[in-house]
């Protein structure tokens, strides 16, 4: 039994402890994420914050100390484009998945140097891009062509 639901504890104590399970509950589900269907029929799942604003692609992961294996950013372009990316002021490497209107990934930049004002682009057209730890495409198995479906996701 939850110590929270244990007699004697107070009804204030119990009624937080509630409060807190459910919101550990709306936040752990329901939010935007990616399935990445990999040549192996694999299916990686990635919970993604959504950078769809100037200001937000901006800022992007910068200043962050870590970033959990399953977890990234999208990054919501208007148009397809050949989208350059830096990493100043990030400070965990990252892998960049570029992706076509289509779905398909048309290149990874992998564990991209942090601090590094080199740009990085694929040089091939994208309209989203997700960045994930550095490494994870090559620990997950996620390769240029494997197909990206997005959940939760206001596209423009």
């Amino acid at each position: 039994m939850f110590r929270w639901l244990a007699p004697g504890v107070p009804a204030f104590r119990r009624r937080l402890g509630g409060i807190a399970f459910l919101i550990a509950l709306a936040c752990s589900s329901g939010g935007p994420l990616a399935r990445i269907h990999t040549a192996a029929e694999k299916v990686v799942v990635v919970s993604l914050e959504v950078a769809s604003t100037p200001d937000a692609m901006a800022h992007g992961l910068m200043y962050r100390s870590a970033l959990p294996d399953g977890h990234g950013m999208l990054f919501v372009f208007p148009d397809d484009g050949d989208h350059q990316f830096w990493m100043k002021n990030t400070l965990i490497p990252l892998d960049m998945l570029f992706v076509a209107a289509d779905g398909r990934i048309v290149g990874i930049h992998a564990d991209a140097t942090p601090l590094s004002t080199a740009p990085i682009t694929v040089g091939s057209p994208s309209r989203w891009v997700v960045e994930v730890p550095g490494g994870f495409a090559r620990r997950s198995g996620i390769a240029t062509g494997d197909r990206v479906e997005l959940a939760g996701v206001r596209l423009p």
